[in-house]
């Protein structure tokens, strides 16, 4: 019996090591944009972890916008969850449901959860990233919170892989920090390009960003890349003209 035991237990031994040997599918989102995504191989992973990082509190605007339309391309129409802190939403202000609808979103495919701490933020974060309803969870932090450690971003890939939901680390006036995420993005607002016709010729156009590839688990990084916006694609695609002149802050078109 004993001998039963021990050849049971070295096939459920032989079985785990072979089932961490496997090769996971890898299932990726495109950007929309050719040549971010002819680097990325395709796009970005899907039911992974992934940050966008503003090293500075001016460009929150910029990397949220980015991260929340990274989690539209990802989202293949299921709902997205947006986590933020009670204080996140004194820094950053309100979320706009109709300025979400003009780049694309579906206001009825957005939840907001806000949460009292940063402690609390992770938890949620943690349990959401666990539900396949979701098509993608986009976490808002602040500064560089405690609880946001090695050991806690790899809960939260370890979570998205179980589920496939692909879960986004929103990082604001926030140093670069060990992370087990997939990429991790650095996001700046860029001059937008001029429309170009009819009776708003000249006024801003699709919403613009300089973005860097700053990580990548499964390539090289270090690549720049100026984007912009397409709402009608709800693709992300390269400018097609000179910018205006002078700093401009993305707002969508029209």
């Amino acid at each position: 019996m004993s001998e039963s035991v021990a050849s049971l237990s070295k096939l459920r031994r032989r079985l785990a090591r072979l089932e961490r040997a496997a090769p996971r599918e890898v299932v990726r989102f495109a950007t929309g944009c050719e040549v971010v995504d002819a680097w990325l191989d395709g796009g970005l992973c899907r039911g992974r972890l992934h940050e966008v990082v503003a090293s500075e509190s001016g460009d929150a605007g910029a990397a949220a916008g980015f991260g929340a339309l990274l989690a539209l391309r990802a989202g293949e129409g299921k709902p997205l969850l947006w986590l933020r802190t009670e204080g996140g939403e004194r820094q950053g202000g309100k979320l706009h449901a109709g300025g979400l609808v003009e780049l694309g979103f579906d206001g009825g495919a957005v939840m907001l959860g806000l949460v009292a701490d940063d402690a609390a933020l992770l938890k949620a974060a943690n349990d959401a990233a666990r539900c396949a309803g979701l098509g993608a969870l986009l976490i808002e932090c602040w500064g560089d919170p405690k609880p946001l450690d090695l050991t806690a971003t790899r809960r939260l890939m370890l979570a998205a892989e179980a589920s496939g939901v692909t879960v986004l680390l929103l990082r604001i006036a926030a140093a670069e920090a060990p992370s087990v995420a997939d990429t991790r993005w650095r996001v700046a607002s860029a001059p937008s390009v001029p429309l170009a016709d009819g009776s708003a010729a000249g006024a801003p156009g699709d919403p613009a960003f300089d973005v860097e590839l700053l990580r990548r688990r499964a390539g090289p990084a270090g690549a720049k890349w100026r984007v912009e916006w397409n709402r009608e694609r709800r693709a992300f695609q390269e400018p097609a003209a000179a910018p205006l002149p002078g700093a401009v802050l993305p707002v969508a078109a029209h």
